[in-house]
């Protein structure tokens, strides 16, 4: 036998034990009450939705707890759900979302239960009390929920959630149940994370995605996307120069916008609303051609000038030097002043930099007038001198003339 030979019986056990083993990995573990699964929704009932387990039968849960308050179903046959095991009666095995009415009975055990495996529980809003929300929980147990801790952002009313629904993570259980804390934001920030993962799997820069403006700044407009909540600086939420973000857009408003970066460590994404409008400059060579005059107002000064505005997204220089007619100046606001309206002229265009540069239509047109007074001036002078020229010539042709006579 060689070194590398290996006994029939050997290499039996070996491949035994190589099928042993991949068939105790394929074997589903046991469920324990409490444990979450992702399934898929295989079937849906007039009171039941089915899950697919992996496991020998199908999971169940109450088809109320996707059906909104409009009667509508928030889930379909297909979807990925997030479960929780209570446990198997009958031979079947019941999950839910949370606990409640219809989640697997309102007892104090279950909300220990649901305290020590995380299990979401259904709670209503009864009212403020001091530093947060009092909720009433199934069964009647009733919680306490931090103003901080009831969502992600900070929530500015509460009279409006008051006899709404909402899940909650039970975070304390204690007092035998007097003694329960609960937190909406940590299964709101669980979910964003959902979505922040499945989201970086797809979402690139130059991307164009659909969002809703959450709130307003002067620096620019927060806005959600998906669950995920970026900026759009006020630098890209148009091509012309805009001093206020609500001059533009409203809260709640849904805009199509670029994804421009992508930080998903820091959790930093900006955007860009500019980019999905038409660029001005595409067309600003044709219409603001060398020599034409147009009308615009006075957007902004600066030491060296003064910045028109033709049209959105399109700035012109009036360059100091072309401010003074004639006499110099220190600053543009001795002659000009912001929201002038103006008519000046196109003295040059360059695209590629994006630069105009102008001067005051009257002082273009006194200059022009100028120089046509000169040079009609000139042209009458040349004629004059050329008569003259031409007098003296004669004169002295007759005087040549009489003398060869004599």
């Amino acid at each position: 036998m060689t070194p590398f030979s290996q006994d029939p019986s050997e290499l039996e056990e070996s491949e035994d034990f190589a099928r042993l083993f991949a068939e105790s990995q394929d074997k589903p573990v046991r469920l324990e009450p409490g444990q979450a699964i992702e399934a898929p929704v295989v079937n849906i009932t007039r009171e039941w939705v089915f899950i697919d387990t992996g496991r020998k039968g199908e999971g169940v849960l109450d088809r109320k707890e996707f059906t909104a308050a409009d009667g509508t179903l928030t889930v379909a046959a297909g979807d990925r759900i997030k479960a929780f095991f209570l446990g198997s009666t009958g031979g079947e095995m019941r999950f839910t979302t949370r606990l409640g009415d219809s989640g697997g009975g309102s007892g104090l055990a279950l909300l220990e239960e649901a305290w020590r495996s995380g299990i979401p529980v259904d709670g209503v809003v009864e009212k403020e009390i001091k530093g947060g929300l009092e909720i009433k929980l199934a069964g009647g147990h009733r919680a306490f929920c931090p103003f901080s801790q009831f969502d992600i952002r900070r929530i500015s009313e509460t009279a409006p959630l008051v006899g709404s629904h909402f899940a909650f993570r039970v975070t304390q259980f204690g007092e035998k149940g007097r003694n329960v804390v609960v937190s909406r934001r940590q299964l709101l920030e669980e979910e964003a994370q959902r979505q922040r993962d499945a989201l970086r799997e797809v979402w690139r820069t130059g991307m164009i995605v659909r969002g809703a403006v959450t709130s307003l700044k002067e620096f620019g407009a927060f806005l959600d996307v998906d669950g995920i909540e970026g900026l759009i600086p006020i630098s890209e939420i148009g091509w012309g120069r805009i001093d206020n973000p609500a001059d533009v857009l409203s809260v709640g408003q849904s805009v199509d916008v670029v994804i421009k970066s992508l930080d998903w460590e820091k959790r930093r994404f900006s955007f860009s609303l500019r980019e999905t409008l038409a660029d001005p400059w595409s067309r600003a060579i044709d219409k603001f051609r060398e020599g034409t005059f147009h009308h615009g107002t006075v957007s902004r000064l600066a030491t060296f000038g003064a910045f028109v505005t033709l049209e959105e997204g399109i700035d012109g220089l009036l360059h100091i030097s072309q401010l003074g007619a004639g006499r110099r100046i220190s600053h543009p606001r001795e002659v000009i002043h912001e929201g002038d309206r103006v008519e000046v002229k196109i003295l040059g265009v360059d695209s590629s930099a994006r630069r105009i540069s102008l001067t005051l239509a009257a002082q273009s047109r006194a200059a022009e007038e100028e120089a046509g007074n000169i040079a009609a001036f000139r042209q009458d002078n040349a004629r004059e001198e050329a008569k003259g020229m031409g007098t003296f010539a004669d004169l002295l042709r007759a005087r040549t003339e009489r003398g060869r006579k004599t």
